[in-house]
């Protein structure tokens, strides 16, 4: 009996123990911090309050506007989003610490004027970045507020986008050099649509126009700068708003996006170095070569040409072969060489689209051609390709119902920022292609005013001629090899 007692204590003793010693292997998870804090600051106060009338009590300098949040504020970026309307002639200068945002007028206040100081982006919390989007504060140096609004969008003309780097601005003098050289009377910025809006304006006339404000100086400087003017002036009252659509342009295109409209220009990236091996010891001697038919395939649709590293001091033509797969030659009349103005790139111009699966030779003698640094071929050298089958395009088919033929419309088929095809519709409301090279492409329609079979920009002094729209029909049209890819669009 004892020993029975003994067997179950010890049962037991063993049973606590180990009830003791899983506890303290079990996880100690720490309380959950809750969902994470989605709001941006909320204003407390401001001193003045807003709405603030005969805002200094009649003093014109050196106010001081003090603004508490609920929570601690990032000020980095308050300064650069902060505009003051009207513009001053010197800046504010705004400085966050902890919960306060504090504001200091540096110019000369204006007498019985409406003032708004908007923050857009520029107030968020310290911890996850919440933005208080568009916070505007007013005040007014008279006796009431000023209520005068405009609304509107910019359009970039060429793509139907949008630029959210660009602003508005309000002029009160109407000469074309104003633009360029006088600060204007309001500004404000676009969002990511290209909206924008002015509220709390004095009434009267302004010019209105918007550009990229290439370093803040809120100026149109330069040709090749986004800019939109609306074609008359827009007058300001208590009683009515109004809503403007600017077309935006540059004059003068950036040269990284720059882009022929020709519809040929579709051509293969790929390259082919010439056909004849040469050992590496003879690689500095000998004048190297390229041509666009990649692994010896070359597009029909595109102009062949053949590349030098370097400028040629000699290039005769009338020495090169161009012949046939049975090495016989192309009649001279059937073809031509058109070289650029560095004398490195030189198109063969045989025919457009050039025969379908078709085998070529070009056989270019060692005497032929020459760089300025007196290099040539060690030998003659021979380039042999062959152009793509019909089953590697597709043909095109695109109707395009209740389009005004009148405006001479034409399709700009894009890819990326450049256009690959420009195809005017003429007499009729279809474009038609047998051949066309695959590929994912963004169908614009451009109406032509002057007819010239291209987009134009507008040109503001003098002329106040506004850019030739261009419509965004499909963002996305996918052509497919070796099928019939038609699509009806309707306007």
């Amino acid at each position: 009996m004892r020993f029975q007692k003994g067997l179950l204590f010890l049962f037991f003793a063993l049973l606590i123990i180990g009830a003791i010693a899983h506890s303290g292997c079990a996880n100690i998870v720490p309380p959950s911090g809750g969902p994470r804090d989605t709001i941006p600051p909320v204003l407390l106060s401001a001193t003045p309050p807003d709405q603030t009338k005969n805002f200094g009590g009649g003093k014109m300098t050196g106010q001081k506007i003090i603004f508490k949040f609920d929570e601690y504020i990032d000020p980095k970026d308050i300064r650069t989003e902060l505009i003051v309307n009207p513009l001053p002639k010197v800046e504010p200068i705004a400085d966050g610490h902890l919960q306060l945002l504090t504001v200091r007028l540096k110019d000369t206040l204006q007498p019985n004027t409406t003032y708004s100081l908007n923050f857009y982006k520029g107030i968020k919390d310290v911890n996850e970045g919440n933005v208080l989007k568009n916070f505007t504060y007013v005040f007014s140096t008279g006796n009431h507020i000023d209520s005068g609004q405009v609304a509107g969008q910019v359009i970039l003309a060429l793509t139907g986008k949008a630029d959210s780097s660009m602003v508005v601005v309000l002029h009160k003098k109407f000469d074309d050099s104003a633009v360029a050289k006088e600060r204007p009377r309001y500004l404000t910025k676009v969002d990511t649509n290209g909206r924008f809006f002015f509220n709390y304006l004095e009434p009267g006339r302004y010019a209105i126009y918007a550009m990229k404000d290439e370093g803040g100086s809120h100026k149109y400087l330069s040709k090749s700068q986004l800019f939109a003017f609306a074609d008359s002036p827009i007058t300001v009252n208590v009683n009515s708003g109004h809503f403007v659509t600017m077309f935006a342009y540059s004059e003068i295109p950036d040269t990284k996006s720059k882009s022929s409209t020709s519809s040929n220009n579709s051509g293969s990236n790929g390259s082919n170095k010439s056909s004849t091996p040469k050992p590496k010891k003879e690689k500095d001697k000998r004048l190297q070569l390229s041509v666009n038919a990649a692994n010896n395939v070359f597009d029909a649709l595109d102009t062949f040409r053949v590349t030098f590293t370097q400028g040629l001091k000699l290039f005769d033509s009338t020495q090169i072969r161009f012949m046939d797969e049975n090495f016989k030659d192309v009649n001279l009349k059937l073809y031509r060489w058109v070289r650029d103005t560095l004398n490195k790139n030189f198109a063969l111009y045989y025919s457009w689209p050039w025969p379908l699966d078709t085998k070529f030779n070009l056989i270019l003698p060692k005497t032929s051609v020459m760089d300025s640094a007196g290099r040539k071929l060690l030998k003659d050298d021979t380039v042999t390709f062959r152009t793509k089958k019909d089953i590697d395009y597709g043909e095109v088919r695109i109707r395009a119902f209740n389009l005004d033929l009148t405006r001479r419309p034409i399709l700009l088929m894009f890819q990326g920022d450049a256009i690959k095809y420009s195809l005017p519709f003429g007499n009729k409301k279809e474009i038609r292609k047998v051949l066309f090279k695959p590929g994912d492409y963004e169908l614009r329609i451009l109406f032509d005013t002057n007819g010239n079979g291209k987009w134009d920009a507008g040109e503001f002094f003098k002329k106040h001629r506004q850019p030739e729209r261009v419509i965004t029909i499909r963002k996305k049209f996918t052509v497919k090899a070796n099928w019939d890819n038609d699509w009806d669009y309707t306007f």
